[in-house]
């Protein structure tokens, strides 16, 4: 996917965006931000690798993560709101999983939980990438959301 192409959609709407990372690290915003003239549409990210992260900058409540775990669709879903609230973006984007190596019979090595959030509400997805390497899952992942974004931006009127 790529960043030009997103950010082109989202100069042609007028929105800005917003991401809120936990498996990537930031790597959303640095594609992102590596397109030159970049920063009329970029505003801000968040790196929340910790729970306490989480929910200090984004406001995930501690009883989602206690229910659910970091890595589901209902901490993505307060992620992405949480960065969509904490910045002038019209659109966040946000991710949590387990890029390996690692992860458990319950959470496998490349589950990844996607949450977008925009004025038309907040959606989740979770993608199974698999046990692909850690490098390979966490650029499936900033590949997906930024599919997502321009997915959703160009459903836009």
């Amino acid at each position: 996917m790529s960043a030009g192409a997103v950010l082109e959609a989202a100069r042609a709407k007028g929105v800005t965006l917003a991401a809120a990372e936990s498996c990537t690290g930031g790597m959303i915003m640095a594609a992102l931000t590596a397109v030159p003239g970049s920063s009329d549409v970029v505003d801000r990210g968040f790196v929340t690798y910790s729970n306490a992260a989480k929910c200090e900058m984004l406001g995930v409540l501690p009883a989602t993560l206690q229910a659910h775990g970091a890595v589901s669709e209902a901490v993505a879903r307060e992620m992405a709101a949480g960065a969509l609230a904490r910045s002038e973006a019209r659109i966040a984007v946000a991710v949590t999983g387990i890029a390996g190596p690692g992860g458990s019979e319950h959470k496998p090595e490349g589950r990844v939980c996607f949450g977008l959030a925009d004025a038309q509400g907040v959606i989740a997805e979770t993608v199974e990438f698999g046990a692909i390497g850690r490098d390979a899952v966490r650029a499936a992942t900033v590949d997906h959301a930024l599919a997502m974004v321009l997915a959703r931006l160009q459903a836009q009127p």
